[in-house]
């Protein structure tokens, strides 16, 4: 077979290289490493200067430069320099910022690249799409996404998708008949697959003939302006609050300058004053941080195994109230495991197979030649209850390949979820014999004989009746049952009314057990107010065993099955759906039909999926989870989160983290605008009352580079705890900035105020320049000690005060810097500090530890009166 693919694929090649100007594996190789690396590089140092370059576009930075230039102007030659000097240091850690989160992304991007089955060196290999090559054989099933344009060498009952070039949604037949005519439009181009297509039925082996930005849809992508990523809702938001802040402040800048001129002050050192203060009062770096939050959240996930693929997805987690679960590899192992089997009027277990009795042998055969899977040393390709069949063979020392080999494959109907059935048709003891498996109850209706060690007998009714109780007796016990049957043809080529009057062999029954987690994830769920549902395929009693024995099913709950659901009304079905736990053989449409009844009750679902009938559900779910390990790339492409390990634990863990980072956001807005406000009273206190002013321009932006971005990231770092999940999920429409929250900002704002006020008027019985420094100084500290504050809502050592380093980190560097300031002469005159004495010193300490201290004392009450 491998000889057969690389004489064809030498064929096309051959043909491309004179009349389509193709390229070899090695011109192609040589072209990527003469292009493509050097192009990547290229584009990432013209991103980098771009994003240096974008931190300037922003009205307060060119308020700043041109605050620089006065002081230049009037031989403030210090504070020009020290403005200039924050500007640049504030381009720079924003640059890096945000291409530390770029990086982030495109780090989880290439996680969830798709990948390709193809066939090199003669053996079956799964890589990265973006390393196919021209030249590559390539094995197309159901579910793919096609990533190159191929040209087809086989073809078994192929449809392909390619609404994304044509714009029509109905799956193109397929085959390996070549094109008659030159001029043809591309879905008349049946014998060949292009990138982008979605295979929709069937199977198929092509050849790549094009890649990367050759290939059609490449062609269509040249023609397309690059456009900037959409901003989630939350930075939206974030971004329309900061400007209607902005304006408030602008306002109040003006007061501010006005009631400086009226005390005398000359024009410029007014100007001068009312810049710094809205450069310190606004937070112009929150949309930034947000996204950094953000990205943080999505790398602590993808650690997870949970890869999400855009950063809207990490906001709506926090929100999910219902989770719609698949069982297979989600909720269990899928690690099927063939465990008893009834063949020859006889309950077995796996190991008494007699290969050498006729109906036994036949059996075997079914379970490696109508099989598609395949297993190496390296890997293991294909479905997990054909792997299991599979290892089921070699544990009588059967190769699957050895099997394939001998009987080669002369034609198959593949399986699909409509009929339930795969057969294959091979040459076994010199006669054309198909071989079938399936779901028993769809095979069972198709059988009129039955083989047995005595020979083949009539299928009676008391036959029938027996097959059906060994079935619903697996199915109790929460086994997955294959049937199986073979019929002699005299044909080559299968069609599908050919699956009748069929011979039954047996029933073989396997076991996916549940995973350990899955339990404690389901009571974790309930515990934290969400909803686990179990939506499957299976056998309505096999799914309500599996979800009794994790928790999703208790008593008193309901289990429908896809023709029950059809027999609900809309508004039936809402007033039953709290009590459903558990669907069963239910089909696409019932999926979004389920989604959309929890929707319209005001929920936020989550929807897991791995196969092309999904795709539906993941678009139309809030969250759609695809399985990483067992997903097809159309569920992966429809999904926003991909999980890699494909386990329903982690969606628990991902529910977790999307709460933690919007808590993190909320509590990094909480230290934002209390400090600010804290900044804005001291101002406008001191200007209403006609006093000199509290700070001098150098030390608001001090405030604003030092105080405003360290903490705030250190807050955005917090880990998450499992009192998370005593928490029921936050409904998605509510402000960020809610009436607690603004009561919050407001209350720890005018502490700080009020200490910065006392350190004020302190130093106003000496000087203004001593009151000004005290001021400074006591408000600075007062905000770092003011970050530990905002990492939680509970009492600082109920959380652990050295739970996160980062927190510590900023408040050391800060602590460092601010005294730095106070005490080394070199720095006094840049940033208009006065020499100060220990008593001094030791009254900034204490003024700024207050706030915190009253802060944590009334948290601590509250701890205990509960």
């Amino acid at each position: 077979m491998a000889h057969f693919y690389q004489s064809s694929r030498d064929e096309v090649l051959k043909e491309l290289k004179t009349s389509e100007q193709g390229l070899t594996p090695e011109e192609v190789s040589k072209r990527q490493e003469q292009y493509g690396l050097n192009a990547l590089l290229e584009e990432k140092e013209a991103t980098i200067f771009q994003i240096f370059i974008d931190q300037f576009k922003d009205l307060l930075v060119f308020i700043l430069i041109a605050a620089a230039i006065i002081s230049m102007l009037s031989d403030n030659v210090e504070s020009a320099l020290v403005i200039l000097a924050v500007i640049t240091l504030n381009a720079i850690l924003g640059t890096v910022q945000t291409v530390k989160a770029k990086k982030s992304l495109q780090s989880l991007k290439a996680l969830s690249t798709p990948h390709a089955k193809v066939i090199r060196q003669g053996e079956k290999q799964e890589i990265p799409s973006t390393e196919l090559t021209v030249g590559d054989i390539v094995l197309l099933e159901a579910g793919d996404v096609v990533s190159a344009d191929a040209r087809l060498l086989e073809a078994y009952s192929l449809q392909v998708n390619e609404s994304a070039l044509t714009g029509e949604a109905v799956s193109v037949d397929k085959g390996i008949e070549p094109i008659l005519t030159e001029n043809c439009a591309l879905g008349d181009q049946t014998n060949m697959v292009f990138s982008s297509g979605l295979v929709t039925y069937g199977r198929g082996v092509a050849v790549v003939t094009n890649i990367g930005m050759e290939t059609e849809i490449g062609k269509i992508a040249t023609l397309m302006n690059e456009t900037e990523a959409r901003k989630t809702p939350l930075q939206r938001n974030l971004d329309a609050f900061s400007r209607r802040l902005s304006f408030v402040i602008i306002g109040v800048c003006i007061i501010v300058f006005i009631l400086n001129m009226i005390q005398g002050a000359s024009t410029i050192d007014a100007m001068m004053f009312a810049v710094a203060l809205a450069v310190a009062a606004i937070p112009e770096a929150l949309a930034s941080i947000v996204t950094i939050v953000l990205a943080i959240g999505t790398q602590k996930m993808a650690k997870e195994n949970a890869i999400i693929k855009n950063l809207n997805s990490v906001e709506s987690l926090g929100s999910v109230s219902v989770v719609c679960s698949d069982k297979t590899g989600t909720l269990t192992q899928n690690k099927m495991v063939a465990q008893q089997l009834y063949i020859s009027d006889e309950l077995i277990n796996w190991d008494q197979l007699h290969p050498n009795q006729d109906p036994d042998r036949l059996l075997m055969l079914a379970c490696g030649l109508c099989n598609d899977s395949t297993t190496t040393t390296q890997q293991r390709i294909g479905d997990p209850t054909e792997l299991a069949l599979v290892d089921l063979l070699e544990k009588y020392q059967i190769d699957e390949m050895d099997l394939r080999n001998k009987y080669n494959r002369l034609s198959e109907l593949p399986f699909d979820s409509q009929r339930k059935l795969m057969s294959t048709l091979q040459m076994i003891d010199g006669q054309s014999t198909m071989l079938i498996k399936g779901a028993p109850d769809e095979l069972l209706a198709r059988c009129h004989q039955v083989f047995t060690v005595d020979g083949i007998r009539p299928l009676s009714s008391t036959d029938q009746q027996v097959y059906q109780e060994i079935n619903q007796q697996f199915a109790k016990q929460g086994l997955r049952v294959l049937g199986f049957a073979y019929k002699k043809v005299d044909k080559d080529e299968l069609e599908m009314n050919d699956e009748h009057d069929l011979v039954l062999l047996g029933l073989i029954s396997l076991m996916d057990p549940p995973r350990i987690e899955s339990a404690e994830a389901v009571a974790d769920c309930k515990q934290a107010g969400i909803k686990p549902i179990m939506i499957t395929g299976d056998h309505k009693v096999t799914a309500k065993s599996i979800a009794a024995q994790i928790g999703i099913y208790e008593d008193g709950d309901f289990v429908l099955d896809g023709n029950e659901l059809d027999q609900l009304s809309d508004e039936q079905l809402k007033q039953k759906l709290p009590h459903i736990s558990v669907y069963a053989r239910v089909a696409p449409a019932h999926k979004i039909r389920i989604v959309k009844a929890w929707q319209d009750l005001g929920h936020i679902v989550a929807m897991t999926g791995d196969g092309v009938n999904d795709a539906p559900a993941l678009k139309s779910a809030d969250i759609g989870i695809a399985m990483g390990i067992t997903g097809t790339e159309v569920s992966k492409d429809a999904a926003s989160m991909i999980l890699t390990d494909d386990n329903f634990a982690t969606i628990v863990k991902a529910v977790m983290t999307g709460r933690n980072v919007y808590a993190n956001i909320k509590n990094t807005i909480t230290y934002l605008l209390s400090g600010n406000f804290s900044g804005i009273l001291c101002v406008l206190f001191a200007s209403i009352f006609m006093l000199p002013v509290p700070f001098y321009s150098v030390h608001l932006l001090f405030i604003n580079l030092v105080t405003d971005s360290l903490p705030a990231i250190a807050i955005g770092m917090e880990k998450s705890t499992r009192n998370l999940l005593q928490e029921k999920p936050r409904d998605a429409r509510e402000s960020i900035l809610d009436t607690i929250t603004m009561k919050r900002i407001a209350t720890e704002g005018v502490l700080i105020a009020i200490v910065t006020m006392i350190a004020y008027f302190i130093g106003l019985e000496e000087s203004h320049g001593l009151a000004a420094t005290l001021a400074f100084a006591t408000l600075c500290l007062s905000r770092l000690f003011h970050g530990f504050n905002c990492r939680s809502k509970e009492f600082i050592f109920n959380i652990g005060l050295f739970s996160n380093m980062y927190s510590i980190g900023a408040f050391v560097v800060g602590f460092i810097l601010l005294n730095s300031i106070l005490l080394l002469p070199q720095l006094n005159s840049l940033f208009m500090v006065t020499d100060i004495t220990l008593n001094q010193l030791g009254i900034i300490y204490l003024l700024g530890f207050i706030p915190t201290l009253i802060i944590q004392m009334n948290r601590w009450m509250k701890t205990n009166k509960e």
